[in-house]
């Protein structure tokens, strides 16, 4: 048997094997539309079926432009110049490009694609049985077939294991799918998926197997030869020499093309997803989809990207969600607004009722009273329909849209009491302005069209669709034709756009939407971007005009009446309100700062690092203070437990001290002289009692003093009523300082606290000398006098003594009556 010999091991001869491949294509020189188990089909260059009407031609075949990557089993309109592959056997499996193949009936009873050494590529996996009897057939409807030429039952059909092609003739199921190819040029199987929802009336497409990229809603969703196809009404029709079907193409398009005969070409009769906004949920939830604009998406009034980051590169699958969690407490009237299925339905509600159905709960997104669309007829009964879950898939501007009412929280649209209203899905910032009772007059540029809920830009040379408005930026896009401005921009015999203050060309035509796919995008458009200046105070006409800007009040300067700011009040043209001066008072972000984000990261990293220093500098420094404090407050206890410890020694530091005419603190540390508290000197001298009072001079009184140790001690206190008080103690501690002298008075040490200035000598017990003179005989004493000293001579040198105040009262007698002056 011809079929047994093809599938000989690769160790016969050749020449065997050649001789079985040459009478086989000689069996294949004539038409034919079948193959039986001993009759094949070898891929030889010239062997193909025909089905019997010349429709359809099945065969070996390589891709256009597709060379050196294999072969491939396929099925193809006959006769039609450009080859137009409908099927595809072994789509993931090429049969490589030096190898012979055959298309065959195994032994099993399996349709079989193997290679001369007898290798599959793919077959038909139908239970093991005898090859006797079986016969495939290509049919004129396209449809491949294997059957039992003994019973005619059908064991397998290539119209129940399709690839990306839909045929008059086949039955829509919900096991049927339509796989796209990954490339024009690569019939293995692609990203997209076309099959029948989970609803036998709708259908839908996958991308990747799991996300559903598109959803037909109601059969006039559809073109209406597209629908009966899928309903499988054409397969009871007759032929009518057209060539029609129904592909999944790799761009995610579900296309329904016929053969245009005059043009010689094919024809797309109806397609979806239709653009860009077609695609289920093309801006996620509660983000709305234009078309027309070259940044399709936009959310709603009242919400905000979820990732803006996502958002702004395109990716708008994360929706938007509300900016405040408050219930909604207003509704905005969004105009021929296509969107998914409602979630409620009630029955006999008309527009006011349900509105008040819709805010019984916070649940309730948006409702539409049935009469408002604009395809029902007249005398429809009034239906309520609301969506309590997450609006999604919706697109503006659509003629089979609602007039939907969306539920939101007004503080979430409204920035001042000057905003103008939204238009439709836009929101007019303040100082935008659409009309002469909103906005700043300096910027009334804005018309709201309330047919179709579009924004317009005016200028005195024409009118521009506004695509965006991104308040957060202080700009907004319009669109142009190519024919108008972006091409002409630099060219004299064409119109140029040109603005006055405040509004401000950013970019030139920015967006060039033609490069994009031309089914998916709209053509020859083009976008220019415009920033506004920041905008001054609020115009006023009375000072009731300024109740909402706090900090205001309405004044006329430079010849204009504004919510003028308060006295140490200035404009924030960011928040819009005065706020106090040296507060934020940021301009709205530019362009330039976006562009220094980087930078200011850096500059932060800089600014904490040094203010890490500057912290650690400032502990040091208080930790050093602390501990010279604490050792100063240590010495001066020490002092205080033994004041005879240290005497006076440094008399060029006590002289700098007196030229000073005041002693400090740092002072204190340089004189080896003890410093006595003045809360010390009145404990020790009962607060200068009189009953310890030993005398006054010019200097002032001597107390006598005891400490708690025992040691007495001799006080002299400088009197507050002597002028000459201060320059006597000078005078007094310098020549205390100089002269060291046994005959000398020893000072123990000082005090000096605020007017107190206070001197602490040892205590004579033996009183003063002119007491001994004067109150006894002189008899009575024997008391010798020295007038000289070795040293007198260096005292006499050094100070004037005849100056000083030596007197016979200031002569004390220590306890062997010897003198001390």
């Amino acid at each position: 048997m011809i079929r047994r010999k093809f599938m000989v091991p690769v160790s016969a001869t050749h020449m065997l094997s050649a001789i079985f491949f040459f009478l086989c294509s000689i069996l294949c020189c004539s038409a034919r539309d079948t193959i039986t188990p001993d009759n094949l089909l070898i891929d030889d260059g010239r062997g193909t079926l025909v089905s019997a009407n010349q429709t359809f031609e099945l065969g070996f075949f390589s891709p256009k432009e597709r060379f050196n990557n294999g072969k491939y089993i396929g099925i193809w309109y006959y006769g039609l110049e450009e080859r137009t592959v409908v099927w595809v056997a072994n789509r993931a499996n090429p049969l490589p490009d030096d190898s012979v193949g055959a298309l065959a009936i195994a032994d099993d009873g399996n349709l079989k694609l193997v290679n001369e050494s007898g290798a599959a590529y793919w077959f038909t996996n139908l239970g093991s049985s005898s090859s006797m009897g079986r016969v495939a057939k290509l049919m004129d409807s396209g449809n491949f077939v294997l059957s039992d030429n003994r019973s005619g039952e059908i064991l397998w059909q290539s119209f129940k294991n399709p690839t990306d092609t839909f045929l008059p003739g086949m039955i829509m199921e919900r096991s049927l799918t339509l796989t796209s190819w990954v490339s024009p040029v690569d019939p293995a199987p692609g990203s997209y998926t076309f099959q029948q929802d989970d609803d036998k009336d709708q259908y839908i497409i996958l991308k990747d197997s799991v996300v559903r990229y598109w959803r037909s809603e109601e059969s006039e969703g559809m073109g209406s030869a597209a629908a009966e196809l899928l309903s499988n009404f054409i397969k009871t029709r007759k032929p009518t020499g057209s060539y029609t079907r129904l592909v999944m193409n790799f761009t995610g398009e579900i296309r329904y093309l016929g053969w245009d005969n005059y043009m010689e070409d094919w024809s797309a009769f109806w397609w979806a997803p239709q653009d860009r906004c077609s695609v289920l949920n093309a801006c996620g939830n509660f983000g709305s989809c234009n078309v027309n604009n070259d940044f399709m998406c936009k959310c709603l009034p009242g919400f905000e990207p979820k990732s803006l980051e996502r958002w702004t590169n395109g990716d708008f699958s994360d929706g938007c969600s509300k900016k405040t969690t408050l219930c909604g407490d207003t509704f905005l009237i969004l105009k021929m607004i296509k969107v998914r299925k409602y979630d409620i339905e009630l029955s006999g509600k008309n527009e006011s009722e349900c509105r008040r159905e819709c805010l019984k709960t916070c649940r309730c997104k948006a409702y539409v009273g049935v009469e408002t669309r604009q395809r029902d007829r007249a005398g429809t009964p009034p239906k309520c329909r609301i969506w309590s879950e997450d609006l999604g898939s919706l697109q503006e501007y659509n003629t089979d849209g609602y007039n939907l009412s969306l539920c939101v929280a007004k503080s979430d649209i409204e920035s001042t009491v000057r905003n103008c209203e939204t238009c439709g899905t836009n929101l007019i910032p303040y100082p935008l302005s659409t009309g002469p009772n909103c906005g700043d007059p300096m910027y009334f540029s804005f018309r709201c069209d309330n047919a179709t809920d579009q924004v317009w830009f005016a200028l005195p040379n024409g009118r521009y669709r506004v695509t965006s408005i991104t308040p957060e930026r202080s700009k907004f896009l319009i669109q142009v034709n190519d024919i108008d401005n972006c091409e002409a921009r630099n060219s004299q015999d064409k119109k140029i756009l040109q603005l006055n203050p405040p509004f401000r060309i950013a970019s030139w035509c920015n967006a060039d939407t033609g490069n994009s796919r031309s089914s998916m995008s709209m053509k020859g458009q083009y976008e220019i971007e415009i920033t506004w200046d920041p905008p001054p105070e609020p115009v006023c006409n009375s000072a009731t005009d300024c109740k909402d800007w706090p900090n205001s009040s309405c004044r006329t300067q430079n010849r204009t009446t504004r919510c003028f700011c308060n006295q140490n009040f200035k404009w924030n043209s960011s928040s819009l309100n005065c706020t106090q001066d040296g507060g934020n008072l940021a301009e709205p972000p530019t362009l330039a700062n976006q562009k220094s984000s980087s930078s200011s990261s850096a500059l932060v990293v800089v600014v904490g690092i040094v203010i890490a220093v500057v912290v650690v500098a400032l502990l040091c420094i208080i930790g050093c203070i602390a501990y010279f404090r604490k050792r100063t407050i240590s010495k001066r206890e020490e002092n205080r437990t033994n004041p005879g410890l240290h005497l006076y020694h440094s008399e060029s530091r006590v002289k700098d001290l007196i030229d000073s005419e005041q002693f400090k603190e740092d002072d204190k540390k340089g004189i080896d002289v003890p410093f006595f508290n003045l809360e010390d000197i009145l404990a020790a001298t009962d607060h200068f009692s009189d009953a310890n009072k030993l005398g006054q001079g010019g200097f002032g009184p001597v107390y006598k003093g005891k400490f708690p140790e025992g040691r007495e001690i001799a006080v002299k206190r400088l009197s507050r009523a002597s002028g000459q008080g201060l320059q006597e103690f000078k005078n007094e501690v310098v020549l205390i300082a100089k002269l060291q002298h046994r005959n000398l008075v020893r000072l123990l040490g000082y005090c000096i606290e605020g007017d107190e200035k206070i001197l602490l000598y040892e205590y004579m017990p033996n009183k003063s000398l002119d007491s001994f003179i004067f109150g006894l005989p002189l008899t009575c004493l024997k008391v010798p006098v020295f007038f000289f000293s070795p040293n007198y001579n260096v005292y006499m040198s050094e100070v004037v003594l005849s100056n000083g105040n030596i007197a016979r009262s200031n002569s004390m007698l220590v306890t062997e009556l010897g003198e001390a002056i």
